[in-house]
């Protein structure tokens, strides 16, 4: 995507484990994160290293 471009934002709807979420939710507080952000990212990292 170019960088001028607007990127939209997709609302959607995960089931995960209840104990992980908890987790992941508090080392997304306890570290400034947005978790939906932080999500965002880790996928954006996995495609990156597939397209290698």
């Amino acid at each position: 995507m170019k960088s001028n471009q607007k990127s939209q934002q997709k609302k959607v709807t995960l089931s995960v484990n209840s104990k992980i979420y908890q987790q992941f939710q508090k080392y997304c507080e306890d570290n400034a994160f947005m978790l939906s952000k932080k999500v965002e990212l880790t996928m954006k990292q996995i495609i990156a290293e597939t397209k290698k």
